[in-house]
């Protein structure tokens, strides 16, 4: 029989091949990151500082720099294409978007920001379309299980979207703003405003940004077929209000503090109906209080407050017709032990209270978890060890227990092997719990457990790294036609591959990466064997970027291959290829230009069912930075 991934291995393998592309791939370390840097700190992947190079998991690191010279607008220009990643959005500037990692569901990814849990408690999705990126500086992808740090949802793994912070704590300086404006095709516009500085033991950064685009028509659904149901061919536009805070204080060289904020305020057009609505407005805001204590040389105490919302309220022809607020209270606890050289231990207590206010009400509004876990993280010579264990005790579902093992050696040719094993689980949603006339109060968590062999070094102009993974995935929630109601009835099975390199060749930095993506129903019944809705079987990315002096440079050319759009494999979307080329002239070391062309070859494309995607768009930004 022929494998199912290997229609792509050859072109794959021919492409990876290329001289100009073989040594210098791809994308792991940072999707689009500076090889100069190669080892920059994470802490998502533990939850406590360590490097790229010292971190067991499959890491990806975006920053800044990467954000502005790839002229990244959106999550979706992002995230596309990064190893692992599959997007799926239901049409162009505004619309909701779906992330899948490494196949799982869409609400399998934790999604953090500046360290506090986001996302509908209604829904278990997170809007991906709302997150403003002018008012980011970092973001974090960890790839695998991550149950036994976090809890619930880190199925395919962890997301975490780091904010502004300016000068730093220990950097003094003067005051520096930043102003950028852009307009392009569809009606679009935006701006941002931002002030940072730091003197000594204080520092700040505050941003103010907008966004509106008139859009294009979303949906070309068909009633009773597909789609929105509804063929309303109008421009759907969308608008976005945000703005962000970050700030922290050194009191001694025992205890700091800092705080976060994030607001985004959106207002959306789509195609619709007098149940489904045609316009939304929403509210993703997140702020958080963190005080960090070092009472003895070995031992530092960090304690988090945090509170994060996420609103939605739906029209149709301008009346309310119904709304989902909900509101996440969380407490964390984080201890961090030197227990000599090369020896960690991590403890940690995470407390979160769920609140919903609905239209219509649901039986049960709120909802308590306590989670308590334990990390060891171990150096012996070229070996590397990484255990964890937690326990989730949720006020709906009870206890819960996931853990996981992480095994690296480094050979003496400087390459790495890596292998891991992992349990995960997803706690049911309140619209699968209570929605009324609906909800099944009886669902128990959907659970996971995951295993990955990994293989990473260096070559002649950069590095390279390969992952091979599978994850089982038992208890999976889908709708009961027997009962009317959400079930504990699906299974899947997910095999994926993951290829990435970095490279430097005559001034140019270049990177790229592979992924192949085996997701399959494992559900008995008509659908078994099947391949999961809405993740592309394979996906490539290339980027190359280069200046000539204040000239800069660079593409993204992206090809991902097939999809499904439903369970039963009965609608194909096809495959499709994107170019973006950019270019940027700087005036001066603060002052420069950028435009971007995407989708240059106007692409006719879906990665939803009746849902249309941009076509050839250009964007101009001028940018201010000292």
């Amino acid at each position: 029989m022929t494998h199912p991934l290997a229609g792509f291995l050859r072109p794959a393998a021919l492409v990876i091949g290329l001289p100009s592309t073989a040594m210098l791939s791809a994308a792991a370390l940072a999707a689009v990151e500076d090889v100069t840097n190669l080892d920059p700190i994470v802490v998502t992947a533990t939850r406590m500082p360590e490097t790229t190079g010292e971190t067991l998991a499959s890491v990806t690191v975006i920053d800044r720099a990467d954000i502005d010279r790839r002229q990244s607008r959106t999550m979706t220009d992002i995230l596309r294409g990064l190893p692992g990643v599959g997007i799926s959005s239901n049409g162009g500037p505004g619309q909701p978007t779906s992330v899948f990692l490494r196949g799982t569901e869409s609400d399998h990814t934790l999604v953090l920001i500046d360290g506090v849990k986001v996302g509908s408690a209604t829904l278990g999705t997170v809007p991906w379309q709302d997150i403003p990126v002018e008012q980011i500086e970092r973001i974090e992808v960890v790839r695998g299980p991550r149950s036994s740090l976090y809890g619930s949802e880190a199925i395919g793994g962890v997301i975490q979207i780091f904010t502004r912070k300016g000068g730093g704590e220990a950097t003094a300086g003067p005051l520096k703003a930043r102003v950028s404006a852009g307009a392009g095709t569809y009606g679009t516009v935006e701006g941002h405003l931002g002030l940072s500085g730091s003197s000594g033991s204080a520092w700040f950064d505050a941003g103010l940004g907008f966004e509106r685009s008139e859009g294009f028509n979303a949906c070309d659904g068909e009633p009773l077929v597909g789609g929105c149901f509804v063929n309303q061919p109008d421009r759907d536009g969308y608008r976005n209000d945000n703005g962000s805070l970050r700030a922290g204080y050194r009191f001694s060289d025992v205890l700091e503090a800092d705080v976060n904020f994030l607001r985004a305020a959106s207002e959306n057009d789509y195609d619709g109906s007098a149940f489904a609505g045609d316009a939304s407005k929403g509210l993703l805001q997140v702020a958080g209080i963190n005080l960090t204590l070092q009472p003895l040389a070995n031992w530092s105490s960090k304690l988090s407050l945090a509170r994060s919302w996420d609103d939605s309220t739906i029209y149709f022809d301008d009346d309310e017709i119904n709304h989902y607020d909900t509101r996440r209270d969380i407490l964390s606890w984080l201890n961090r032990l030197s227990l000599g050289a090369g020896q960690q231990l991590g403890l940690g207590l995470d407390y979160q209270l769920d609140v919903v206010d609905t239209d219509p009400s649901y039986a049960t509004d709120s909802r308590r978890n306590l989670g308590v876990f334990g990390e060891y993280l171990g150096a012996f010579g070229p070996q590397d060890w990484q255990l964890s264990l937690r326990h989730d005790d949720n006020e709906q579902f009870g206890g819960h227990t996931t853990g996981s093992i992480a095994w690296g050696y480094r050979l003496p040719n400087r390459l790495r092997v890596t292998a891991s094993l992992g349990t995960a689980f997803k706690a049911p949603t309140f619209n699968e719990l209570y929605y009324p006339g609906f909800g099944n109060p009886d669902l128990e968590p959907e659970t996971a457990q995951s295993a990955e062999l990994g293989l990473s070094g260096p070559h002649p102009w950069g590095d390279w790294g390969l992952s091979l993974y599978q994850t089982e995935i038992e208890d999976l929630i889908a709708y009961d036609g027997s009962t009317f109601a959400p079930a504990n009835l699906d299974s899947a099975r997910i095999r994926g591959i993951e290829l990435w390199s970095v490279a430097r060749i005559a001034d140019w930095d270049l990177d790229a990466n592979l992924t192949l993506l085996d997701p399959r129903n494992t559900s008995p019944g008509a659908d078994h064997g099947k391949l999961l809705a809405r993740r592309p079987e394979q996906s490539l990315r290339l980027d190359a970027d280069r200046r000539f002096g204040r000239v800069g440079l660079g593409g993204t050319l992206t090809l991902e291959g097939r999809r499904y759009d439903d369970f039963a494999n009965q609608t194909q979307l096809d495959g499709f290829a994107l170019l973006d080329l950019r270019a940027e002239y700087a005036f001066s070391r603060s002052l420069l230009i950028q435009g971007r062309v995407e989708n240059v070859f106007n692409e006719d494309y879906e990665t939803a069912a009746f849902y249309n995607q941009p076509g050839r768009s250009f964007f101009v930004t001028l940018r201010y930075a000292p």
